[in-house]
């Protein structure tokens, strides 16, 4: 994995990292960061997560607790903010485990407002904490070619790049604490209405007796492309939309965060409530569980007709 090159050369090397959280994203981190001789402390509420976690070679944690306890530095990748807050309080909750000079950085895409809420719990106790979303797949995390939009106190954002460049393709230090958030808010906002684009398009492509793998061949080579068309464009051609990197259901966090963001600003988003139309009538059609390209198949069941034999 390309180091970024806003990297610091004189870095301290990591040698043990914790992970609260071993879904899509987080399985995909803790699996490149033992690739590169990091030992990984994990835990999962998921025992099927945790041992996939440990066969690759990761060391369980009984609780996040647990995990603060170990290490130094701990990466949050959670499903919900009530996922935040199970792992944040209690007995066995982060929040007992952290110390001074424990840095944990949060990289789930969740409200700011939960996010703030964290870092008020943790940095009373000395800890330091980021706000670090990623941009990207689960494909894209499990090749390390995601972006980190970290934000924070630059200090405890340069020690942990080292940790970070491992996993990703760039780290881009965007600002204050929050800022990362309200980036991935706005990137989350064209990821939607693309990938909706592209299975509208698909749509129109199949009915117009294209056949859609031709299609995405020839419209990611023109100005119509879109990272979205080239990376789920291939699950709509072939239906195929498991395993999921992000399903229907889970993106739903994301549409009404990101609207709930829009509001905030003061800015409408007409496309991107019809986007969300078509990601609801998704998840009505039992395709809740399934990745998010198969938004495809809401515009085909819209569709009036099947079209004419696909022609290449």
């Amino acid at each position: 994995m390309a180091q970024s090159p806003l990297a610091e050369p004189t870095a301290a090397p990591v040698d043990r990292v914790g992970i609260v959280g071993l879904g899509v994203m987080g399985g995909a981190i803790a699996r490149n960061l033992l690739r590169a001789g990091v030992a990984v402390i994990g835990h999962d509420i998921d025992q099927a997560r945790t041992d996939a976690f440990a066969a690759a070679g990761g060391r369980r944690a009984a609780s996040a607790r647990e995990v603060a306890e170990r290490v130094e530095i701990v990466l949050l990748l959670l499903p919900s903010s009530a996922a935040l807050d199970a792992v944040t309080e209690g007995p066995d909750g982060l929040a007992r485990g952290v110390r001074k000079g424990t840095t944990v950085i949060e990289m789930s895409t969740l409200r700011l407002h939960d996010k703030e809420a964290l870092r008020g719990r943790l940095e009373p106790q000395g800890a330091d904490v980021l706000d670090c979303p990623i941009s990207g797949t689960g494909v894209q995390a499990e090749r390390g070619d995601i972006i980190v939009y970290a934000s924070g106190s630059e200090g405890a954002i340069e020690r942990c790049r080292r940790v970070l460049d491992l996993v990703s393709r760039e780290v881009i230090n965007v600002g204050p604490f929050g800022t990362g958030s309200r980036i991935k808010y706005i990137a989350n906002h064209l990821v939607a209405i693309h990938i909706a684009a592209a299975g509208e398009a698909l749509a129109l492509a199949r009915n117009a007796g294209i056949d859609p793998a031709f299609a995405i061949r020839v419209l990611s080579a023109g100005a119509g492309t879109s990272r979205m068309l080239e990376i789920r464009g291939p699950m709509m051609a072939a239906r195929k939309y498991s395993p999921p990197s992000m399903t229907i259901r889970l993106f739903q966090k994301d549409l009404r965060i990101i609207t709930e963001f829009a509001k905030s600003c003061g800015v409408p988003v007409p496309i991107l409530a019809t986007a969300s139309q078509l990601f609801a009538a998704a998840l009505d059609e039992e395709f809740g569980e399934l990745d998010t390209a198969s938004v495809h198949e809401a515009s085909l069941r819209a569709a009036t007709s099947p079209g004419p034999p696909a022609a290449t």
